[in-house]
Parts: structure tokens; C-alpha cells; sequence
């Protein structure tokens, strides 16, 4: 049942969306260090490796480098694990501590729905004590220690063994996993282990929702329920509502916010944006029209889970985008030259031959792809901002904007 205020006042779509902008610093880049603005955004969707986190950070903080991120995965000040939804993400070390013993009920409901049958008749903490010496021993990937554990447990899915061990074990990703220019294998070990520390025993609840308020409002109970996997959620706002202030949407719906959070005004000017593939921005809100048109959802959420680079132009998404990394050999393969440049738009047909980036080894692409036609300053200002996201990988590459897409 869609709940009412009718004392407070309405925010319209567009204010929701530019409070939104304002809070994930999509207005305006921020100064503030890497580490914080991970914390400040409750970590960062990683389910893709590995330019999701690193791009996300990119499109909100001033000069940032990659060598910035990569070096608080590798002293462990960040981390990648399964938390909100259940899905892969990066997070501060102090954060992974805390929610994910917050989301465990979302971990909980995941392995009854998808692996219950398959584990019936298996002893669930024992198995993952095993588990967990297991990869406390040394890092490894699922299907090594599905393997393992299938040994003791013969007649078993491995498969499903070794989720059970990621649903009731705090599992991290250790690197060169998720790292940029680099590869490795999912392997796995226990937080505790890699961090040297136990989960928050008394985590709370009430300080996960503000901070969510913080990086995502305003918003209603059911947004926050949408972000993070829990249920029931409405109680522990209803709760929180005397330190809060309360909207209305345009339908109704009871918005709740920070009093001081920023809320700018519905003209405020909104850069445009390329945001990062999985960005949480898109995924954290039950109605998703503040930021999202409801005509282009399918364009940049794909049937089979992805989510795709967005173009942001005026505060909505308005285009997808890609970056990809071009090689010598594979253009050779493909029998497709791009044209090498400085982030300024081309001809579809290219010209010329690959440009090689500065390892030698290949050039970066960014394409985009809106949805209607740009205007001329629009136009220009994805080919600024695309000029600066190829500086970030390295300063050598190609900007391809694309015809719109037809619906």
C-alpha cells in the first residue's frame, strides 16, 4: 500500500534527481580521497572485472588515478566481497566488517532460494567450518573448493557446496582479482583472515540506513529495501522519523531525508556524465525515474543482468557507453581500423590504423551510443568528458559517438 504524508511537501521527480546527483557527487567532482568517497558511497557495485569500481570512482573525484584504488586493494584498506543484494562489491575494510553481518539474511535467503534442494541432508555450519579452513589454508577459487569439500561430502553438487561456504562465510576477493591492467582468479579467503579483524558483533542497523540516506536520499522505505536486499525495512525508519524530515514523491509516497542533505533546486545545470557499468546509482531505488526514464530501462539493463555504462545528460540517462581496449592483432583479426586520436569524435567508417596506447600493446575505445540525436553542446561535452576519461587509462585513444539508437 503506498504510503502518505500529506503534511510535508512534494519534491519532484527532477528535485529527487539532482538531490541524488548532489549526494554522488555527479554535479560536481569531488576532492575528497578515493578511500573516503568509497566509505561515503557504501561501496561500490564490482560484479564486473574490473573497470566498474575504478570507473565509478573516476566519474566523481577530481584527478583521480588508477593507481590510487590499486593500491588500497593491494594494503587491504578496500576489499571486494558479496553484500548488498547479494552481488559483488568494493568496500572499505570497516565496512566490509560491518554489513555484511547487517546483510547476511540477504546471503541467507539467496542460498535457500537457488541451492536448498541441492543441499539437503548437508550439516550447513559444519560444511562451511570446513570451508573456512579450507581458505584460510590458502586463497582459493569456487571450483577448488567445491572440489574439496565434494571429497568429504561425495554424492554433493561441488557447485553448490562451495556457494553454501559464500552465503555463511564473510569471503573475500584477494588480488590481483578486480585489479586494473591486471588478471587473476577469483580466489577467496575469509575476511577475517585478510584482514586480521572479526566482524562487528553489534553492528547497527539504524547507522546503515542514515548512511544510505546520506549517499541515496531522500528516499522511501521501499528504495532502501531495493538497494540493499533486506525486508521490513518501513519499521526501522518509522523509528528513525523523529531525527529525520519527511517529502512526498509525485505519487504520494512518503520520502525520508537527512535535514541537512543537500536538495538542490530543479534547475540547478547537470554536467553531462559518463557513469560506470553496474553503478549503484541506477540500482538502489525502487522507482528509478529520478535518474532512470522508464522508456530506456531495457537500453542499459540488459535481460540477462547487465548493466550497462550510462551517458548521463541533463541528470537522466540518455545513452550507453563503453570502454574497450583495442589491440594490434585483434583489429588485424577483425578487419576493423579505428582512428586514433585525443577523445575527438570520428567518422563511423575510422581511418588509419590502431593507435598503440603506452604499453605498446593496444588503444582505448570509448563509444557512445545515446538515444536521440545530441545537441551540438552536448555533443561537445561527451567528447570532454570521454577526452578525459582516455587521459585516465592513459592518454591514447579513440572517441566514437555513434548514430541513436532507434527504441
Amino acid at each position: 500500500m503506498t504510503a502518505r504524508n500529506p503534511a510535508a511537501a512534494t519534491l519532484s521527480t527532477r528535485e529527487l534527481g539532482r538531490a541524488l546527483l548532489a549526494r554522488q557527487h555527479l554535479l560536481e567532482r569531488s576532492a575528497t580521497t578515493p578511500a573516503r568517497m568509497v566509505g561515503h558511497l557504501l561501496g561500490l557495485q564490482a560484479q564486473a572485472v574490473s573497470q566498474p569500481p575504478y570507473l565509478g570512482l573516476w566519474s566523481r573525484l577530481d584527478g583521480f588515478t588508477p593507481g590510487q584504488l590499486t593500491e588500497l586493494m593491494e594494503h587491504r584498506e578496500v576489499v571486494r566481497i558479496a553484500l548488498q543484494r547479494g552481488t559483488i562489491h568494493l568496500v572499505t575494510a570497516d565496512d566490509c566488517l560491518t554489513l555484511r553481518p547487517l546483510l547476511q539474511p540477504v546471503l541467507d535467503q539467496a542460498l535457500r532460494n537457488t541451492y536448498g534442494k541441492r543441499l539437503a541432508g548437508v550439516d550447513v555450519d559444519k560444511l562451511a567450518g570446513a570451508g573456512r579452513a579450507l581458505v584460510e589454508q590458502e586463497p582459493r577459487t569456487f571450483q577448488q573448493l567445491g572440489t574439496l569439500l565434494a571429497e568429504e561430502l561425495p554424492g554433493h553438487d561441488p557447485a553448490a557446496l562451495a556457494q553454501a561456504v559464500r552465503c555463511r562465510l564473510p569471503l573475500v576477493q584477494v588480488p590481483p582479482r578486480g585489479i586494473w591492467g591486471r588478471s587473476g582468479p577469483a580466489a577467496h579467503t575469509t575476511a577475517e583472515h585478510w584482514l586480521g579483524r572479526r566482524p562487528d558483533e553489534r553492528p547497527s542497523l539504524d547507522a546503515m540506513v542514515l548512511r544510505y540516506l546520506a549517499a541515496f536520499g531522500p528516499a522511501t522505505a521501499t528504495d532502501v529495501q531495493k538497494w540493499c536486499g533486506l525486508t521490513r525495512l518501513g519499521k526501522v525508519l518509522a523509528a528513525l522519523a523523529p531525527q529525520l524530515t519527511t517529502f512526498r514523491d509525485e505519487q504520494g509516497r512518503t520520502l525520508y531525508d537527512l535535514p541537512d542533505a543537500p536538495r538542490p533546486d530543479a534547475a540547478t545545470p547537470a554536467p553531462v556524465r559518463l557513469v560506470a557499468p553496474f553503478d549503484n546509482l541506477l540500482l538502489s531505488h525502487a522507482d528509478r525515474s529520478r535518474i532512470l526514464p522508464e522508456e530506456h530501462r531495457s537500453r542499459v539493463m540488459t535481460v540477462n543482468g547487465l548493466v550497462l555504462g550510462s551517458l548521463l545528460v541533463d541528470g537522466l540517462v540518455a545513452g550507453s557507453w563503453e570502454l574497450t581496449e583495442v589491440r594490434p592483432e585483434r583489429a588485424r583479426r577483425s578487419g576493423r581500423a579505428e582512428t586514433p586520436g585525443s577523445g575527438r569524435a570520428e567518422a563511423p567508417e575510422g581511418g588509419g590504423g590502431p593507435a598503440q596506447g603506452p604499453d605498446g600493446q593496444g588503444t582505448w575505445v570509448v563509444r557512445v551510443r545515446p538515444f536521440t540525436a545530441l545537441s551540438r553542446r552536448d555533443a561537445a561535452a561527451v567528447e570532454e568528458e570521454a577526452g578525459r576519461l582516455l587521459e585516465f587509462t592513459g592518454g591514447t585513444g579513440v572517441l566514437r559517438i555513434e548514430p541513436p539508437e532507434l527504441a
